[in-house]
């Protein structure tokens, strides 16, 4: 077990860490102390500008963090989908600033100018792993879990170009979603268009 820190390593634990953005709970585990004793001494960093506050219990290292990491530390458990990831991989077309990510509650937050959009999606499918990778400090859907979270919570969604998708991928994770026959159809039907070329 890792040696409790003493007075001035406190810090250097923090920012030697890979991690960009930390909840009070991580900085527990690293500090191996009880969160309400760590709250003085990270208002003490952030008052002396050591460290930033970006939301309540929510702490960076500096105004370059990532954007995912702090997306899915806001409401946990939850990961980055819908259209953040369907653009990146070019399912969608169109660009969007704002950051979607599935948890457990349908929630809208700003923080640094930046949109966090949430998506409340069923418990048992949210903490699936199927189709979910790890980015290092936090999950983000594969391109077909995206498209399937998406297509769970719309009734009709236009995407662009579904050329890229792994349909027995698709299929793998499709059974998560509760053998919802109309959902079933519903990708039937992009598949069948996607293999036609008509998106």
């Amino acid at each position: 077990m890792d040696k409790i820190p003493v007075k001035g390593e406190y810090l250097d634990i923090l920012l030697r860490s890979p991690k960009t953005v930390f909840s009070t709970k991580d900085v527990a585990l690293l500090w191996q102390g009880k969160e309400n004793r760590i709250s003085d001494r990270l208002s003490k960093y952030v008052k002396d500008k050591k460290l930033v506050r970006v939301e309540r219990r929510l702490y960076t290292k500096d105004k370059q963090y990532d954007k995912n990491e702090l997306a899915t530390k806001i409401f946990t458990p939850s990961y980055v989908s819908f259209e953040t990831v369907l653009a990146k991989a070019g399912v969608i077309f169109q660009f969007y600033s704002r950051i979607f990510v599935a948890s457990y509650l349908t929630r809208e937050k700003t923080i640094d100018e930046r949109i966090y959009s949430f998506r409340k999606i069923k418990n048992s499918i949210l903490m699936n792993k199927a189709g979910i990778e790890s980015a290092g400090a936090y999950f983000i859907a594969s391109a077909e879990r995206a498209f399937l979270d998406t297509v769970y919570l719309n009734v009709e969604y236009h995407f662009d170009n579904l050329g890229s998708i792994d349909w027995k991928k698709v299929y793998d994770i499709l059974p998560i979603y509760g053998g919802n026959k109309r959902m079933v159809e519903k990708v039937k039907r992009y598949e069948s268009a996607a293999r036609k070329g008509l998106n």
